[in-house]
């Protein structure tokens, strides 16, 4: 009935203003779009709901439950590598005790290397230089040398420990330049760095105080008139028996009396790590460092170091006391250590094992 209505006034306004139908048309239009109901949204059909269950089930094959074999093979896999690491330290001291039995004779051939060669007749060094032949292979070999000691130019190596009568008493090593002798055909030809021996501690004391006095002296002594300006004074002019005393001095020269040294060549000593650098500016030395003494003492530092073992000592003068023959023939670890060791090593596997086995037969009970 409203739209009947409406469609009469609708018509009377037509014929009223002469039948303008574009805007009646128009409103027409707004008023059909107004009255048109919405249409209701599409409701899903049945086949779209049994297409998700497919994409269900093939989400579900992505990711499979793992069966119950499955899970006992990965415990069986599991419990196979644990019995195997319960036996890895009995192996790892099993191999231990073998090396140390390989060590042992490596030490055992060391050992019989030194006391043959240290059984040889001596070397002398007279005619040798240390370029005809590597200090490696001259290493534990005796030596006969003859010379002088430069004594101002020792060094003292240490402290070093020596044990006498059950009393242990700290020292140093002395280590003194042998200078060759001038006019001599059995001197040595070049200079050697000798270990004399073991000194006690106030050698060292006595050697720093004679070494400070002596440089005092030195430095307050005046100059003579011919170190002064290297001129002579105006009466030497007209004398001539000051140059008579200076020619018979020239030709007089000081007798010295040369050192025979027998000793054995050896290298720089290895320091651990709890020893202290050397210091070669305040003479502080921990250990034997063959270039570096060489450096220190002016003399060229492929310089062969040897040590005394001569056994001639003078009951009056016991210091130095030169080292024994034996104790180079010693090592810090001997053969019968080593064999300790091993057996150590080979207790320790047995017992290690032996508990392995025991906790796989509880576990085996268990079950």
């Amino acid at each position: 009935m409203v739209s009947a209505s409406t469609a009469k006034s609708l018509a009377k306004l037509r014929r009223r203003r002469g039948g303008v139908v574009g805007g009646g048309a128009t409103l027409s239009r707004i008023f059909a779009v107004k009255c048109v109901p919405p249409t209701p949204p599409p409701i899903p059909s049945s086949s779209s709901s049994f297409s998700s269950a497919p994409a269900a089930s093939s989400a579900s094959d992505i990711h499979p439950k793992p069966s119950s074999s499955e899970i006992q093979g990965g415990k069986r896999n599991a419990s196979g590598w644990s019995k195997w690491l319960l036996f890895l330290p009995g192996a790892i001291t099993f191999g231990l005790g073998t090396w140390q039995i390989f060590r042992r004779e490596d030490k055992i051939k060391m050992l019989e290397y030194r006391e043959k060669r240290l059984h040889m007749e001596p070397l002398k060094f007279s005619s040798a230089s240390p370029s005809s032949e590597e200090l490696d292979s001259l290493e534990f070999r005796k030596v006969l040398c003859k010379g002088v000691f430069d004594e101002k130019n020792s060094i003292y190596v240490g402290p070093r420990s020596r044990s006498i009568s059950g009393v242990t008493e700290n020292g140093y090593y002395l280590i003194t330049p042998l200078m060759p002798v001038p006019n001599c055909p059995d001197s040595v030809r070049f200079p050697v760095l000798v270990n004399r021996g073991w000194v006690p501690r106030s050698w060292k004391d006595k050697f720093i105080e004679a070494s400070q006095d002596g440089g005092e002296q030195s430095s307050d002594r005046p100059p003579s008139p011919s170190e002064a300006g290297g001129t002579k004074s105006w009466w030497r002019f007209w004398s001539k028996k000051p140059d008579i005393i200076e020619e018979q001095d020239q030709d007089q020269v000081p007798s010295v009396t040369a050192v025979e040294v027998v000793g054995v060549i050896r290298g720089s000593e290895k320091p651990s790590i709890f020893v202290p650098a050397n210091d070669p500016e305040s003479s502080q030395w921990f250990y034997i460092d063959v270039p570096g003494i060489a450096r220190a003492c002016g003399i060229p530092e492929n310089t062969i170091y040897i040590e005394d073992i001569n056994e001639n000592v003078n009951p009056s003068n016991p210091y130095p006391v030169p080292k024994d023959v034996n104790t180079l023939i010693r090592s810090s670890v001997m053969p019968r250590d080593h064999l300790n060791y091993t057996m150590t090593w080979y207790s320790l596997s047995a017992a290690v094992t032996f508990m392995a086995f025991k906790r796989l037969r509880q576990k085996n009970k268990r079950r």
